[in-house]
């Protein structure tokens, strides 16, 4: 049997499905409560003031569009890969190596961030600011992580849940202490002149991506049992409660300490606890803070590995990074690339810079999402053909209120992903992806 070139020789390889409702939600949880709300909920703040709540709200709105249109391609096409195989499937190959790409640029810069931000966590609570100590315990806590995804989701899983019932307690004890505290005369209802509405717009965008762990289910969506039924309602359980718990922090920490909430920081809602908390709050946040973006760790190199799967076995890149262990559970060649890379990105050391490229690289990624739903043949459909008009709508609509310096590096990131397709010598898809999906490919 001929094969394309790049393309791994034997037949299709398929992960195991292991991942209920739950887990799934709960990778959701696990994606989402960590830098968003440890670390980009402060960046945000900083941006749109007093309106942060308004931008939650906007943001929300946005990602469950979004979150709908992946969702529902998700259940059509239950495979490895997320957006890079839709793409591929509905639209084209460029169009879905493009989106493919993106996300690893994406993703891997909101890894980086997690890490960073764990590790100013981490290194606040011990009294230390150097860059370099923060850059090489970013670097260890990633390595780390990739040694348990490398284990398998199975694994990974149980982690990931210890790690989000961590989180999210010592988050509802943040909210219960600083509500007695909070003055919300700061909040507002719409941002304050002009100034204040290009800050909203970008704190939309940051936090946007704040939302967009829910992602990680449909990439990993080759490893759900009952994907059609379990996707769906694990997206939106995600979304509920992500939206429910950025409210009440930022309500809290907002009224608690005013406009001053983020100024700079890595660690945000350490500085309010320091500033207003009971002392035995501080340790108690780093703890959840660290267990939090540990969770967001594993689960970005889980979801990034699953995509440099997919684009391994297309033969967009090296064929090798395709090839799963003996028990079908991991990709092991695929999850140290990642970490590796993920790894030298912490070498920036700026979780302001990580997270902002991710804001803008993600937006474009879902904008090729929406697209793919909008080219769903109707009995794949699941959802009115507005909401994933919606969803594109908003994310071409924010993307340009991300700084110029990042279309830039954005820019030339993608001319080097094609470039590095060319070298791959890949220009269609390989006969090694698997084929379960809802009826014909729709037409491109």
């Amino acid at each position: 049997m001929s094969q394309s070139k790049g393309a791994a020789e034997g037949p299709p390889q398929t992960l195991t499905r292991s991942v209920g409702l739950l887990g799934a939600v709960l990778l959701g949880l696990g994606s989402i409560l960590g830098t968003g709300v440890y670390v980009s909920l402060g960046i945000a703040a900083e941006q749109a003031g007093g309106a942060i709540l308004l931008a939650l709200a906007v943001a929300g709105l946005l990602a469950t569009a979004n979150g709908l249109s992946s969702a529902q391609l998700a259940a059509a096409y239950p495979v490895s890969g997320g957006t890079y195989e839709y793409g591929n499937r509905t639209i084209g190959p460029k169009t879905g190596f493009a989106a493919g790409w993106l996300y690893l640029c994406a993703k891997s810069a909101s890894a980086a961030t997690a890490a960073l931000g764990c590790s100013s966590y981490l290194l606040s609570l011990a009294g230390r600011e150097g860059r370099w100590e923060r850059v090489a315990l970013a670097a260890g806590i990633v390595l780390a992580v990739t040694a348990l995804a490398w284990r398998g989701l199975r694994r990974s899983n149980l982690g990931n849940a210890l790690l989000v019932g961590v989180s999210a307690g010592t988050l509802v004890v943040f909210v219960i202490l600083m509500a007695p505290k909070a003055d919300f005369s700061e909040l507002a209802l719409l941002p304050r002149g002009s100034e204040g509405w290009e800050g909203f717009f970008e704190a939309c965008a940051l936090l946007f991506v704040a939302y967009t762990g829910y992602g990680r289910v449909a990439t990993l969506g080759e490893e759900v049992t009952e994907p059609a039924r379990t996707i769906p309602r694990a997206v939106g359980v995600t979304l509920l409660f992500s939206f429910l718990i950025y409210v009440a922090v930022a309500a809290a920490a907002l009224g608690a300490v005013g406009l001053g909430f983020g100024a700079g920081s890595g660690a945000p809602l350490e500085d309010v606890a320091r500033a207003v908390g009971p002392g035995w709050l501080v340790p108690a946040l780093s703890l959840g803070a660290t267990a939090a973006m540990v969770g967001v760790t594993l689960n970005l190199v889980l979801g990034l590995s699953r995509v440099v799967l997919a684009m391994g076995r297309r033969g967009d890149l090296p064929a090798g990074l395709a090839r799963l262990d003996a028990g079908g559970t991991s990709a092991p060649a695929a999850v140290w690339s990642v970490g590796l890379v993920i790894a030298g990105l912490t070498l920036i050391g700026d979780v302001r810079l990580t997270w902002t490229f991710s804001a803008f690289t993600v937006l474009l990624y879902y904008a090729v999402t929406n697209l793919s739903a909008l080219r769903l043949p109707p009995e794949a459909r699941r959802f009115p053909r507005v909401i994933s008009w919606l969803g594109l709508a908003g994310c071409l609509g924010l993307a340009p209120w991300v700084p110029w310096r990042v279309y830039l590096a954005g820019g030339g990131l993608v001319l080097v992903g094609f470039l590095v397709r060319a070298i791959v010598g890949a220009s269609s898809s390989g006969p090694g992806t698997p084929t379960e999906e809802v009826g014909e490919e729709a037409p491109r």
